[in-house]
């Protein structure tokens, strides 16, 4: 078969890219793997910095080894001044010193969005993010953040930090906005309803809540992939409320079509839109 030839003269449009800061998941369900196959899938072009190796599988995370913080900002510096990025989307980042470097170089890019998912622990438990490293997520990072995706049990815990109040999500929120964060997306797929109401917050409160099914069974990387959307959807220039329901519906979309290849949790299928093609042939 003869390929078009390509006209020397005409340019592709250059996707928009996103930089995403995580720790590499060699079962390919969570981290920098379901970081690169989410913004990939909604058109992007992504490019990674490694903050981690870990040692895990579908059923949960056996350890963690960060690398140097010195490493981890010349990866990013060598990217960044090469390509002007569209969004920084921000995961597991394995040590203090690893956000310390982070924060330092986003505060070169103030009107880069930023999307933080606060990876604190793993589907099956595993403590991902010590107190220490909380204190500096929540000092550095969270104060340049366009948007946090925390889950309820990590809204609590970033809300609560230094308290024993037992604070509902609209504080937990109103603590994080109070830092500096612009937006607070709290998700419910960790509460006991009978459906997952994922709600956004913003400085007045309230920006919108949605309700979705609540498909059978645990998935590993849901959060890794609705962070992702989420910066994808900002970097093609959606509003973040927008941008919020667009990752939604893509995050549901590729849970509804997971699949679970090993002995732990299912997998989402963030190509899902190219297997429904492939059924319609």
């Amino acid at each position: 078969m003869d390929l078009p030839s390509r006209n020397p003269f005409i340019m592709p449009d250059t996707p928009p890219v996103v930089l995403t800061f995580s720790a590499s998941d060699p079962s390919g369900g969570a981290g920098l793997q379901a970081d690169l196959l989410t913004l990939s899938s909604m058109g992007c072009y992504p490019l990674s910095v490694v903050t981690a190796i870990t040692v895990q599988d579908t059923v949960g995370v056996e350890d963690i080894f960060a690398l140097d913080a010195e490493l981890v900002a010349a990866q990013a510096r060598a990217v960044l001044e090469d390509m002007p990025v569209a969004a920084f989307k921000i995961g597991m980042l394995g040590s203090v010193e690893n956000i310390a470097a982070i924060a330092e170089i986003v505060a070169d890019y103030p009107d880069v969005p930023l999307i933080l998912d606060p990876v604190l622990s793993s589907g099956r438990g595993d403590e991902l993010a010590s107190e220490e490293m909380l204190d500096a997520m929540l000092d550095m990072l969270v104060p340049q953040t366009t948007i946090i995706t925390p889950n309820s049990l990590e809204a609590r815990r970033l809300g609560q930090y230094d308290s024993d109040e037992d604070l509902d999500f609209a504080d937990c929120a109103r603590r994080l906005v109070d830092l500096g964060c612009e937006y607070v997306l709290v998700t419910g797929t960790h509460e006991n309803t009978p459906q997952v109401v994922n709600t956004l917050y913003g400085q007045h409160g309230v920006l919108r809540s949605d309700t979705w099914q609540r498909l059978p069974g645990s998935y590993h990387g849901s959060g890794c992939t609705l962070a992702s959307a989420l910066a994808a959807s900002i970097a093609h220039g959606l509003s973040v409320a927008d941008a919020v329901r667009e990752a939604q519906e893509y995050t549901w979309q590729a849970l509804q079509a997971g699949f679970r290849p090993g002995m732990g949790q299912y997998i989402p299928d963030r190509l899902f839109w190219a297997r429904e093609e492939d059924h319609e042939d």
